[in-house]
Protein backbone atom coordinates (compact mmCIF):
# COMPACT_ATOMS: atom_id res chain seq x y z
CA UNK A 1 0.00 0.00 0.00
CA UNK A 2 1.55 3.55 -0.55
CA UNK A 3 2.40 5.22 2.55
CA UNK A 4 0.57 8.20 3.88
CA UNK A 5 3.28 10.71 5.44
CA UNK A 6 2.28 11.63 8.71
CA UNK A 7 0.49 15.19 9.64
CA UNK A 8 -0.34 14.89 6.14
CA UNK A 9 -4.52 14.83 5.54
CA UNK A 10 -5.58 11.67 4.32
CA UNK A 11 -8.25 13.56 2.14
CA UNK A 12 -5.24 15.26 0.12
CA UNK A 13 -3.60 12.19 -0.94
CA UNK A 14 -6.15 9.07 -1.12
CA UNK A 15 -6.00 6.87 -4.09
CA UNK A 16 -8.90 5.39 -4.06
CA UNK A 17 -9.74 2.01 -6.42
CA UNK A 18 -13.46 1.49 -6.99
CA UNK A 19 -15.25 -2.02 -7.67
CA UNK A 20 -18.25 -2.09 -10.15
CA UNK A 21 -19.72 -5.98 -10.40
CA UNK A 22 -21.42 -5.23 -13.43
CA UNK A 23 -21.31 -4.32 -17.26
CA UNK A 24 -19.92 -1.01 -17.17
CA UNK A 25 -21.80 -0.12 -20.41
CA UNK A 26 -24.93 -1.36 -19.39
CA UNK A 27 -27.98 1.00 -17.92
CA UNK A 28 -28.48 0.19 -14.13
CA UNK A 29 -28.51 1.78 -10.79
CA UNK A 30 -25.22 0.68 -9.64
CA UNK A 31 -23.21 1.54 -12.34
CA UNK A 32 -24.67 5.69 -12.34
CA UNK A 33 -23.69 5.56 -8.69
CA UNK A 34 -20.38 4.22 -9.06
CA UNK A 35 -20.09 6.26 -12.31
CA UNK A 36 -20.98 9.61 -10.10
CA UNK A 37 -18.66 9.09 -7.39
CA UNK A 38 -15.79 8.53 -9.39
CA UNK A 39 -16.37 11.47 -10.64
CA UNK A 40 -16.96 13.67 -7.61
CA UNK A 41 -13.75 12.41 -6.08
CA UNK A 42 -11.52 12.91 -8.84
CA UNK A 43 -13.59 16.88 -8.71
CA UNK A 44 -12.76 16.60 -4.72
CA UNK A 45 -8.97 15.98 -5.42
CA UNK A 46 -8.62 12.27 -5.22
CA UNK A 47 -7.39 9.98 -7.29
CA UNK A 48 -9.58 7.26 -8.50
CA UNK A 49 -9.63 4.35 -10.91
CA UNK A 50 -12.49 2.08 -11.46
CA UNK A 51 -12.23 -2.14 -12.74
CA UNK A 52 -15.63 -3.23 -13.95
CA UNK A 53 -16.48 -5.80 -16.65
CA UNK A 54 -17.56 -4.54 -19.90
CA UNK A 55 -18.99 -5.36 -23.74
CA UNK A 56 -17.84 -2.43 -24.87
CA UNK A 57 -14.47 -0.14 -24.48
CA UNK A 58 -15.23 2.48 -21.30
CA UNK A 59 -15.65 6.44 -22.06
CA UNK A 60 -13.48 6.88 -19.22
CA UNK A 61 -9.44 7.08 -19.39
CA UNK A 62 -9.97 5.83 -15.69
CA UNK A 63 -11.87 2.84 -16.16
CA UNK A 64 -10.43 -0.84 -16.17
CA UNK A 65 -11.89 -3.30 -17.75
CA UNK A 66 -11.15 -7.07 -16.55
CA UNK A 67 -13.25 -9.16 -17.74
CA UNK A 68 -16.24 -9.47 -20.60
CA UNK A 69 -20.01 -10.15 -18.51
CA UNK A 70 -22.78 -12.58 -18.80
CA UNK A 71 -26.08 -12.16 -18.23
CA UNK A 72 -27.44 -13.82 -15.23
CA UNK A 73 -30.80 -14.02 -14.40
CA UNK A 74 -31.20 -12.52 -10.79
CA UNK A 75 -34.63 -10.85 -9.20
CA UNK A 76 -36.84 -10.78 -11.85
CA UNK A 77 -34.02 -9.12 -13.99
CA UNK A 78 -30.69 -10.03 -15.44
CA UNK A 79 -27.24 -9.02 -13.94
CA UNK A 80 -24.37 -8.78 -16.44
CA UNK A 81 -21.69 -10.01 -14.29
CA UNK A 82 -18.38 -11.81 -14.46
CA UNK A 83 -19.10 -14.85 -12.37
CA UNK A 84 -15.19 -16.37 -13.55
CA UNK A 85 -12.70 -16.26 -10.82
CA UNK A 86 -10.08 -16.40 -12.91
CA UNK A 87 -10.30 -12.41 -13.63
CA UNK A 88 -8.34 -11.86 -10.30
CA UNK A 89 -5.34 -12.22 -11.98
CA UNK A 90 -6.28 -8.82 -13.76
CA UNK A 91 -7.39 -7.24 -11.06
CA UNK A 92 -4.29 -8.06 -9.14
CA UNK A 93 -2.70 -6.11 -12.16
CA UNK A 94 -4.55 -3.33 -11.55
CA UNK A 95 -4.60 -2.69 -8.17
CA UNK A 96 -0.40 -3.63 -8.14
CA UNK A 97 -0.41 -0.85 -10.78
CA UNK A 98 -2.59 1.80 -8.89
CA UNK A 99 -1.70 1.15 -5.19
CA UNK A 100 -4.62 2.66 -3.54
CA UNK A 101 -4.74 3.56 -0.15
CA UNK A 102 -8.23 2.04 -0.06
CA UNK A 103 -10.66 0.26 -2.31
CA UNK A 104 -14.33 0.82 -2.37
CA UNK A 105 -16.32 -2.42 -3.77
CA UNK A 106 -19.99 -2.34 -4.61
CA UNK A 107 -22.04 -5.43 -4.15
CA UNK A 108 -19.45 -7.63 -3.14
CA UNK A 109 -21.38 -10.49 -2.24
CA UNK A 110 -22.41 -10.94 -6.06
CA UNK A 111 -19.92 -13.53 -7.59
CA UNK A 112 -18.26 -10.99 -10.16
CA UNK A 113 -15.21 -8.06 -10.22
CA UNK A 114 -16.00 -6.38 -6.76
CA UNK A 115 -16.29 -9.80 -4.92
CA UNK A 116 -12.79 -10.25 -6.99
CA UNK A 117 -11.51 -7.72 -5.88
CA UNK A 118 -12.50 -8.39 -2.78
CA UNK A 119 -10.08 -11.46 -2.18
CA UNK A 120 -7.02 -9.90 -3.69
CA UNK A 121 -6.90 -6.33 -2.40
CA UNK A 122 -4.13 -6.01 0.20
CA UNK A 123 -5.55 -2.59 1.53
CA UNK A 124 -8.52 -2.03 3.34
CA UNK A 125 -12.10 -2.36 1.74
CA UNK A 126 -15.08 -0.67 2.36
CA UNK A 127 -18.07 -2.20 1.03
CA UNK A 128 -21.34 -0.87 0.04
CA UNK A 129 -24.49 -3.40 -0.23
CA UNK A 130 -27.51 -1.76 -2.93
CA UNK A 131 -29.30 -5.36 -3.46
CA UNK A 132 -32.90 -5.30 -1.57
CA UNK A 133 -33.88 -8.28 -2.64
CA UNK A 134 -35.58 -11.30 -0.44
CA UNK A 135 -34.05 -14.44 -2.37
CA UNK A 136 -31.03 -14.65 -5.14
CA UNK A 137 -29.36 -16.93 -7.40
CA UNK A 138 -25.93 -15.00 -7.09
CA UNK A 139 -26.03 -14.73 -3.54
CA UNK A 140 -26.71 -18.36 -3.32
CA UNK A 141 -23.02 -19.25 -5.67
CA UNK A 142 -21.73 -17.00 -3.61
CA UNK A 143 -22.62 -18.39 -0.14
CA UNK A 144 -19.68 -20.70 0.29
CA UNK A 145 -17.08 -17.41 0.36
CA UNK A 146 -19.40 -15.32 2.49
CA UNK A 147 -17.77 -15.59 5.46
CA UNK A 148 -14.41 -15.03 3.88
CA UNK A 149 -15.45 -11.87 2.09
CA UNK A 150 -17.06 -10.61 5.17
CA UNK A 151 -13.78 -11.12 7.04
CA UNK A 152 -11.77 -8.97 4.40
CA UNK A 153 -14.16 -6.11 4.69
CA UNK A 154 -13.05 -3.07 7.27
CA UNK A 155 -16.39 -0.81 6.63
CA UNK A 156 -19.81 -2.13 5.78
CA UNK A 157 -22.07 0.17 3.79
CA UNK A 158 -25.68 -0.45 2.98
CA UNK A 159 -27.71 2.07 0.78
CA UNK A 160 -30.88 1.72 3.07
CA UNK A 161 -32.10 -0.20 5.67
CA UNK A 162 -33.98 -2.69 3.22
CA UNK A 163 -30.28 -3.00 1.52
CA UNK A 164 -28.96 -3.56 5.63
CA UNK A 165 -31.23 -6.22 6.24
CA UNK A 166 -30.74 -8.31 3.49
CA UNK A 167 -26.84 -8.30 3.78
CA UNK A 168 -26.97 -8.31 7.64
CA UNK A 169 -28.77 -11.74 7.38
CA UNK A 170 -26.19 -13.11 5.21
CA UNK A 171 -22.64 -11.56 6.93
CA UNK A 172 -23.83 -10.15 9.85
CA UNK A 173 -22.13 -7.18 11.71
CA UNK A 174 -22.88 -3.77 11.81
CA UNK A 175 -23.75 -1.26 9.28
CA UNK A 176 -23.26 2.43 7.85
CA UNK A 177 -26.40 3.57 5.95
CA UNK A 178 -25.33 6.24 3.25
CA UNK A 179 -27.72 6.06 0.54
CA UNK A 180 -27.46 6.23 -3.28
CA UNK A 181 -26.00 9.85 -4.66
CA UNK A 182 -28.09 12.03 -6.85
CA UNK A 183 -26.89 15.14 -9.12
CA UNK A 184 -29.63 16.89 -8.10
CA UNK A 185 -28.82 20.45 -10.13
CA UNK A 186 -28.38 18.50 -12.92
CA UNK A 187 -32.06 17.36 -12.62
CA UNK A 188 -33.56 20.15 -10.95
CA UNK A 189 -31.91 23.01 -13.39
CA UNK A 190 -32.43 21.55 -17.12
CA UNK A 191 -34.35 22.94 -19.54
CA UNK A 192 -37.49 20.73 -20.49
CA UNK A 193 -36.88 18.24 -23.99
CA UNK A 194 -39.77 18.70 -26.54
CA UNK A 195 -41.87 15.64 -26.29
CA UNK A 196 -44.52 17.30 -27.80
CA UNK A 197 -47.76 18.00 -26.82
CA UNK A 198 -50.17 17.34 -23.88
CA UNK A 199 -49.77 16.03 -19.57
CA UNK A 200 -47.28 13.44 -19.98
CA UNK A 201 -46.77 10.29 -17.56
CA UNK A 202 -43.41 9.42 -16.86
CA UNK A 203 -41.89 5.58 -16.40
CA UNK A 204 -37.93 5.08 -16.35
CA UNK A 205 -36.47 1.92 -15.44
CA UNK A 206 -35.60 -1.49 -17.52
CA UNK A 207 -39.26 -2.93 -19.06
CA UNK A 208 -38.51 -6.38 -16.70
CA UNK A 209 -41.10 -7.88 -14.38
CA UNK A 210 -39.59 -5.97 -11.57
CA UNK A 211 -40.05 -2.85 -12.50
CA UNK A 212 -44.06 -3.15 -13.39
CA UNK A 213 -44.36 -1.58 -16.49
CA UNK A 214 -47.20 -3.63 -17.28
CA UNK A 215 -48.92 -2.10 -14.28
CA UNK A 216 -47.82 1.47 -15.61
CA UNK A 217 -49.61 0.36 -19.08
CA UNK A 218 -52.64 -0.30 -17.37
CA UNK A 219 -52.82 2.18 -15.07
CA UNK A 220 -52.33 4.95 -17.95
CA UNK A 221 -55.05 3.00 -20.22
CA UNK A 222 -57.55 3.24 -17.56
CA UNK A 223 -56.52 7.19 -16.82
CA UNK A 224 -56.40 7.68 -20.88
CA UNK A 225 -60.17 6.96 -22.07
CA UNK A 226 -61.20 10.21 -20.24
CA UNK A 227 -58.06 12.34 -21.04
CA UNK A 228 -57.45 13.09 -24.52
CA UNK A 229 -54.60 14.77 -23.75
CA UNK A 230 -52.42 12.73 -21.85
CA UNK A 231 -49.27 10.82 -22.82
CA UNK A 232 -47.13 8.30 -21.60
CA UNK A 233 -43.26 8.05 -21.62
CA UNK A 234 -41.08 5.57 -21.49
CA UNK A 235 -37.24 5.51 -21.44
CA UNK A 236 -36.07 1.80 -21.06
CA UNK A 237 -36.03 -1.56 -22.95
CA UNK A 238 -36.71 -4.35 -22.07
CA UNK A 239 -38.77 -7.79 -22.58
CA UNK A 240 -41.82 -6.38 -21.47
CA UNK A 241 -42.05 -3.40 -24.01
CA UNK A 242 -44.90 -5.98 -25.59
CA UNK A 243 -47.22 -4.37 -22.96
CA UNK A 244 -47.95 -1.88 -24.86
CA UNK A 245 -50.18 -4.00 -27.20
CA UNK A 246 -52.89 -4.21 -24.87
CA UNK A 247 -53.92 -0.69 -25.73
CA UNK A 248 -56.21 0.29 -28.49
CA UNK A 249 -54.49 1.33 -31.35
CA UNK A 250 -55.90 4.93 -30.83
CA UNK A 251 -53.81 4.77 -27.18
CA UNK A 252 -50.76 3.08 -28.81
CA UNK A 253 -49.86 6.52 -30.92
CA UNK A 254 -49.90 7.81 -27.40
CA UNK A 255 -47.32 5.83 -25.90
CA UNK A 256 -43.64 6.99 -26.72
CA UNK A 257 -40.70 4.86 -26.18
CA UNK A 258 -37.13 6.69 -26.10
CA UNK A 259 -35.14 3.41 -25.76
CA UNK A 260 -32.53 3.22 -22.97
CA UNK A 261 -30.70 6.83 -22.41
CA UNK A 262 -27.56 7.73 -20.65
CA UNK A 263 -28.33 8.97 -17.25
CA UNK A 264 -26.46 12.30 -18.19
CA UNK A 265 -29.88 12.72 -20.67
CA UNK A 266 -32.54 12.14 -18.57
CA UNK A 267 -32.92 15.72 -17.44
CA UNK A 268 -34.49 17.30 -19.76
CA UNK A 269 -37.03 14.42 -20.23
CA UNK A 270 -37.96 14.61 -16.70
CA UNK A 271 -38.51 18.69 -17.32
CA UNK A 272 -40.68 17.96 -19.82
CA UNK A 273 -42.70 15.58 -17.47
CA UNK A 274 -45.69 16.18 -15.15
CA UNK A 275 -46.21 12.74 -13.18
CA UNK A 276 -43.28 10.19 -12.79
CA UNK A 277 -44.65 6.45 -12.20
CA UNK A 278 -42.42 4.10 -10.08
CA UNK A 279 -44.59 0.77 -10.47
CA UNK A 280 -41.97 -1.56 -9.15
CA UNK A 281 -43.14 -4.89 -7.90
CA UNK A 282 -40.41 -5.01 -5.14
CA UNK A 283 -37.24 -5.54 -5.17
CA UNK A 284 -35.57 -2.81 -4.33
CA UNK A 285 -33.91 -1.46 -1.79
CA UNK A 286 -33.08 2.24 -2.48
CA UNK A 287 -35.01 4.08 -5.23
CA UNK A 288 -32.86 6.06 -7.14
CA UNK A 289 -35.63 6.57 -10.00
CA UNK A 290 -37.62 8.35 -7.20
CA UNK A 291 -35.29 10.76 -6.15
CA UNK A 292 -34.21 11.96 -9.45
CA UNK A 293 -37.97 12.64 -10.48
CA UNK A 294 -38.07 14.56 -7.10
CA UNK A 295 -35.33 16.47 -8.04
CA UNK A 296 -36.68 17.37 -11.56
CA UNK A 297 -39.90 18.90 -9.29
CA UNK A 298 -42.32 15.42 -10.50
CA UNK A 299 -44.83 14.50 -8.28
CA UNK A 300 -44.40 10.11 -7.86
CA UNK A 301 -46.61 7.68 -8.04
CA UNK A 302 -44.66 4.94 -6.48
CA UNK A 303 -45.59 1.13 -5.20
CA UNK A 304 -45.54 0.78 -0.98
CA UNK A 305 -42.65 -1.93 -0.89
CA UNK A 306 -39.68 -1.93 0.73
CA UNK A 307 -37.20 0.44 -0.31
CA UNK A 308 -39.31 3.21 -1.83
CA UNK A 309 -40.45 3.51 1.72
CA UNK A 310 -37.30 5.16 2.62
CA UNK A 311 -37.37 7.61 0.18
CA UNK A 312 -40.89 9.04 -0.62
CA UNK A 313 -42.81 10.11 1.84
CA UNK A 314 -46.63 9.06 1.95
CA UNK A 315 -48.86 12.08 1.07
CA UNK A 316 -45.46 14.81 1.30
CA UNK A 317 -43.44 14.53 -2.43
CA UNK A 318 -46.42 11.97 -4.01
CA UNK A 319 -48.57 8.79 -3.53
CA UNK A 320 -47.94 5.40 -2.43
CA UNK A 321 -49.84 2.77 -3.53
CA UNK A 322 -50.05 -1.21 -3.42
CA UNK A 323 -48.29 -2.42 -5.64
CA UNK A 324 -49.59 -4.66 -8.77
CA UNK A 325 -52.77 -2.70 -8.35
CA UNK A 326 -53.28 -0.46 -12.19
CA UNK A 327 -56.67 0.93 -10.59
CA UNK A 328 -54.99 2.64 -7.43
CA UNK A 329 -51.93 3.70 -9.38
CA UNK A 330 -54.47 5.31 -11.95
CA UNK A 331 -56.66 7.06 -9.01
CA UNK A 332 -53.23 8.37 -7.52
CA UNK A 333 -52.24 10.29 -10.86
CA UNK A 334 -55.97 11.03 -11.26
CA UNK A 335 -55.50 13.26 -7.84
CA UNK A 336 -52.59 14.71 -8.72
CA UNK A 337 -53.67 15.82 -12.26
CA UNK A 338 -56.83 17.44 -11.00
CA UNK A 339 -55.23 19.37 -7.97
CA UNK A 340 -53.10 21.17 -9.32
CA UNK A 341 -52.05 22.92 -6.14
CA UNK A 342 -51.38 19.81 -4.65
CA UNK A 343 -49.10 18.51 -7.50
CA UNK A 344 -47.12 21.95 -7.25
CA UNK A 345 -46.89 21.07 -3.15
CA UNK A 346 -45.48 17.73 -3.76
CA UNK A 347 -43.15 19.12 -6.45
CA UNK A 348 -41.67 21.74 -4.45
CA UNK A 349 -41.75 18.83 -1.70
CA UNK A 350 -39.40 16.57 -3.87
CA UNK A 351 -37.00 19.19 -4.44
CA UNK A 352 -36.51 19.56 -0.86
CA UNK A 353 -36.58 15.67 -0.02
CA UNK A 354 -33.73 15.35 -2.72
CA UNK A 355 -31.09 17.24 -1.40
CA UNK A 356 -30.80 15.05 0.73
CA UNK A 357 -29.71 12.19 -1.71
CA UNK A 358 -27.55 15.11 -3.56
CA UNK A 359 -23.47 14.45 -4.20
CA UNK A 360 -22.95 17.23 -2.07
CA UNK A 361 -23.84 15.73 1.38
CA UNK A 362 -23.38 12.06 0.26
CA UNK A 363 -19.20 12.00 -1.15
CA UNK A 364 -18.22 13.96 2.44
CA UNK A 365 -19.72 10.90 3.90
CA UNK A 366 -17.97 8.17 1.91
CA UNK A 367 -14.40 9.63 2.24
CA UNK A 368 -15.43 9.96 5.76
CA UNK A 369 -15.36 6.16 5.54
CA UNK A 370 -12.57 5.61 3.59
CA UNK A 371 -10.02 7.43 6.10
CA UNK A 372 -11.65 5.59 8.92
CA UNK A 373 -11.12 2.05 7.18
CA UNK A 374 -7.16 3.38 6.71
CA UNK A 375 -6.98 4.46 10.15
CA UNK A 376 -8.74 1.47 11.59
CA UNK A 377 -6.48 -1.40 9.53
CA UNK A 378 -3.34 0.55 10.23
CA UNK A 379 -2.48 1.51 6.65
Amino acid sequence: MAHVPAGVGLLALMRILLACPYDWGAPGGVQVHVRELARRLTEGGQEVAVVAPARRPPGESWVHVVASPIRIPYNASVAPIDPRPWSMRRVRRVIGAFAPHVVHVHEPLTPSTSMWVTLVSNVPVVATFHSGATRSRLYDLAAPVLRRIAGRIAVRVAVSSTAERFAAARIGGTFEIVPNGVDVARFRDAPPADLGPGTKLLFVGRLDPRKGFPIAMAAFRELADDRADLRLIVVGDGPERGAVQTLPHEMRERVRFLGSVPNDRLPPIHAACDVYLGTSVGGESFGVVLVEAMAAGLPVVASDIAGYDEVLEDGVQGLRVPPRDPALVAAAVARILDDPSLASRMGEAGRERAIEFSWERIAPRLTSLYERAIATTGG
